[in-house]
């Protein structure tokens, strides 16, 4: 610390709250806030979905809740990159906000589940924007050495949503209550929409004319809607099915996108001898991985006789590990900041790929010293994500070039997205192919519990060794 800033008390250079300085503090809060939106609203209606389901009817389009939410995100995120020329990445985050608003507004007041559909798909458009905007306006609002800070700090609120957001949407679970977990988001995105022109930053728009994808969008927008949909169907073979279809699907994507010159995403992005390419790869990798803590509940539940409410608590420690890590590694710079991203990665394989064992016990008495190592191993899951994931994001922000930086931006929340959603349809195939429903009992629970963690270590296998390519000097190359 400066002999400056020892004297009026301001914090290190290498702390994350430096970003809530006077400079920077309307425009930290106006951002993290777009991605508070996304994070929590998205584990809130999760919680509260069976209640809409009791309370309007509308079960067989339950699934459909999350899935056209997660899809419309996904364009709202591309929106940013492919809006029209002449709108502002401020102007997008006013409409974005008041869309956002709307969508809540009709969610509350929705006489069925279609209405609710309607304005789930516009509260995802409005917060894929508003999250993709966190790390668009990274760039203007603050200089570069603050931009690993930036991302951690977006990285620490998706730790700590994982745990609001579902306890907020317990508030809301009762009855009718679930009109009012929309209702009170309705005034949140006006205030937003309002301020917006005065808090950031009116910036030039310095993208590469072209064409918009169509084709990529439609069929990114096809794999995310099967995907999601898939992970919400018990049937295997339909949700093998759907799984194929949406790689198919994806895979399509990425061909076009080789070979066309209206690109969705950066320059360099589907090739692998490219460090952005390497960058996304570890990114979708690690998130793949992470979403198989959501049978840790259960298996906490089925094998070792912990309560509904410890076990929620337990699986919490995931959120706890990210948030601990991402401000642990914040202040990492250089070849400090790879290592951490390798470290982070060998350290989530591990610890998953350890819950084959730690879980998979036969554990009906709750005795600790069964559940605490499993802990641990929970623990150590969010906190090799959260280790490197800041400067997984920060490398984007510095590999491309001025005129594509927010088609780089909007695609970081879109890796997240469909490594969310593939993460969750492959740990539902595992599961329930190794025996989680038939034979079910404790039996299947152990079987499915220890393939489960096996297989979906695997991709973090392949995030430890693209991260290994990424050397420290990448970083401070424009490619």
């Amino acid at each position: 610390m400066s002999e400056i800033d020892q004297t009026i008390g301001l914090p290190n250079v290498n702390s994350v709250f430096r970003l809530f300085l006077p400079e920077h503090l309307a425009a930290t809060l106006m951002l993290a806030g777009g991605v508070t939106l996304y994070a929590v609203e998205s584990y809130i209606t999760a919680t509260i979905a069976p209640s809409i389901v009791r309370d309007i009817g509308g079960l067989a389009l339950f699934s459909w809740v999350t899935s056209l939410f997660v899809a419309a995100a996904v364009l709202g995120s591309i929106f940013v990159a492919m809006r029209p020329r002449g709108i502002t990445l401020r102007g997008v985050y006013v409409i974005a906000a008041l869309v956002f608003g709307v969508g809540s507004l009709v969610a509350a007041i929705a006489p069925s589940m279609p209405v609710v559909l309607i304005g789930r798909a516009l509260q995802g458009l409005g917060t894929g924007a508003l999250a993709a905007l966190g790390y668009a306006f990274i760039r203007f609002v603050y200089p570069e050495p603050l931009w690993p800070k930036a991302t951690t700090l977006y990285a620490a609120i998706w730790g700590i949503s994982t745990v609001i957001g579902p306890t907020l949407g317990g508030f809301f679970s009762s009855g009718s209550s679930w009109r009012y977990a929309f209702i009170v988001l309705v005034p949140l995105g006006l205030v937003m929409a309002a301020l917006a022109p005065r808090f950031l930053p009116e910036v030039e728009d310095d993208r590469e004319q072209i064409k918009t994808p169509v084709a990529q969008i439609g069929l990114l927008l096809a794999a995310v809607l099967m995907i999601s949909a898939a992970g919400a169907i018990e049937a295997t073979a339909i949700k093998a099915a759907l799984i194929a279809a949406s790689v198919i699907a994806v895979s399509a994507m990425l061909l076009i996108e080789a070979r066309s010159r209206n690109r969705l995403l950066p320059s360099g992005a589907v090739s692998l001898s490219r460090p952005i390419c390497r960058v996304y790869l570890a990114m979708l990798a690690l998130t793949v991985v992470l979403v198989s803590d959501v049978f840790i509940p259960y298996f906490l539940q089925s094998l070792h006789g912990v309560t509904p409410l410890m076990s929620g608590y337990l699986v919490a420690l995931v959120a706890l590990g990210w948030t601990f890590a991402a401000f642990l590694s914040s202040s990492l710079t250089g070849r400090q900041a790879h290592a951490a991203i390798v470290a982070g990665a060998l350290i989530e394989t591990a610890a998953t790929a350890s819950l084959a064992l730690l879980l998979a016990r036969d554990n009906p008495q709750g005795h600790l010293p069964l559940i605490v190592p499993a802990a641990v191993a929970i623990f150590m899951m969010g906190f090799g994500i959260g280790l490197g994931w800041a400067h997984l994001v920060a490398m984007v922000l510095k590999l491309v070039a001025s005129n594509e930086q927010d088609k780089a931006s909007s695609a970081i929340p879109t890796m997240s997205s469909l490594g969310g959603a593939f993460g969750a349809a492959f740990a539902g195939v595992i599961a329930n192919g190794a025996g989680l429903v038939e034979p079910g009992g404790t039996s299947g629970a152990l079987s499915a519990a220890h393939w489960l963690y096996l297989l979906m270590a695997l991709p973090g296998v392949l995030a430890v060794g693209v991260s290994l390519t990424l050397d420290r000097r990448a970083s401070d190359r424009k490619r």
